[in-house]
C-alpha cells in the first residue's frame, strides 16, 4: 500500500515540569518553562514512520498548531524521519482560547487538502487532557476511527485496530481514510540522532493560517477561573478494624 499519513503534534509544558497557575486564575504559567512534544503525539509519530519503514505509507505530514515555537516541535518530528511538515500559525492570544473544536476543524480541512488517507493522533494531551480531538476530527470528516490504539496492523485494505478499553482489549476493523488515536502501550518512540536532526533543519515547514483554511477560531467555551486543586488533608493511622470502624462512625461515614 502507498498510505499519505498526518500526523498531529502539539507542544505542551513538559511532562516533569511542575505547572503553576497564573495570579489572575485564568490559566497556567508558560513563560520561561520547558515545553516539548506531546508524550501521545511522539507515539503517533513513532507509528506513523514504522508505517514508512514497512511500506505501507509513501509520505508522512506532520501539523501543529500554535505560535512560532510550535515549529521546534515539527523539527522533532522531522527527526524522528516525518517527511515534511505544516504550521498552523495561531498568535499566543488566541492559542490561549483554542479549543478541541477549531483543532479538529484545522486537521479535517489539511487532512481533505493534503489528500490524506490515515490521520494519527495522541489520544490526549497532556496538558489539557481532553481526549477530544480524534473523534471530532473524524466527525467533522465522516471517517472511521480507532480510538486508544495499542496496536495497528493493516489487513487487506483495512486497519486492523487493538484498542484499549474499560473491560480489557478490543478489536475493530476500519476502512479507510480514518483516524486513529495512539494510546501509551503502541509503542515506544525512539531518539532522533543527530545526522537526522541536522536533516530535519533542511525539510520544509509550509506555514499557514486558520483564516486559510476557512476556520473561525471564536471560542465556544468561557473560561471563568483556574485553580490549584485542593491540598490533600493528611490521614490517620489506627491500631485496629474497632478503632476504623469508631473513627468512621465519629465522622459520620457510617
Amino acid at each position: 500500500m502507498s498510505l499519505r499519513v498526518l500526523v498531529g503534534v502539539k507542544r505542551v509544558i513538559d511532562y516533569a515540569v511542575k505547572v503553576r497557575v497564573r495570579p489572575d486564575k485564568m490559566g497556567v504559567v508558560t513563560d520561561g518553562v520547558k515545553h516539548s512534544m506531546n508524550p501521545f503525539d511522539e507515539i503517533a509519530v513513532e507509528e506513523a514512520v514504522r508505517l514508512k519503514e514497512k511500506k505501507i505509507a509513501k509520505e508522512i505530514v506532520a501539523v501543529s498548531c500554535g505560535p512560532a515555537k510550535c515549529q521546534e516541535t515539527l523539527r522533532t518530528a522531522l527527526a524522528m524521519g516525518v517527511d515534511r511538515g505544516i504550521h498552523v500559525d495561531i498568535p499566543d492570544a488566541d492559542f490561549e482560547k483554542v479549543q478541541p473544536y477549531h483543532i479538529s476543524k484545522l486537521l479535517a480541512k489539511l487532512a481533505q487538502e493534503e489528500g490524506i488517507d490515515l490521520l494519527i493522533l495522541g489520544k490526549q494531551a497532556i496538558d489539557d487532557d481532553c481526549n477530544q480531538t480524534g473523534q471530532m476530527t473524524a466527525a467533522h470528516l465522516d471517517w472511521a476511527q480507532g480510538t486508544f490504539a495499542s496496536e495497528i496492523t493493516v489487513d487487506d485494505g483495512r486497519l486492523k485496530v487493538l484498542r484499549e478499553v474499560d473491560g480489557g482489549l478490543e478489536t475493530i476493523k476500519v476502512k479507510m481514510p480514518a483516524v486513529v488515536t495512539a494510546d501509551l502501550r503502541l509503542n515506544e518512540p525512539r531518539y532522533a540522532t543527530l545526522p537526522n536532526i541536522m536533516k530535519a533543519k533542511k525539510k520544509p515547514i509550509a506555514k499557514k493560517t486558520a483564516a486559510d483554511l476557512g476556520v473561525d477560531l471564536a471560542p465556544r467555551i468561557e473560561i471563568l477561573s483556574v485553580n490549584d486543586p485542593p491540598v490533600r488533608e493528611a490521614g490517620q493511622k489506627v491500631e485496629s478494624v474497632e478503632d476504623l470502624v469508631t473513627k468512621l462512625k465519629d465522622a459520620g461515614v457510617i
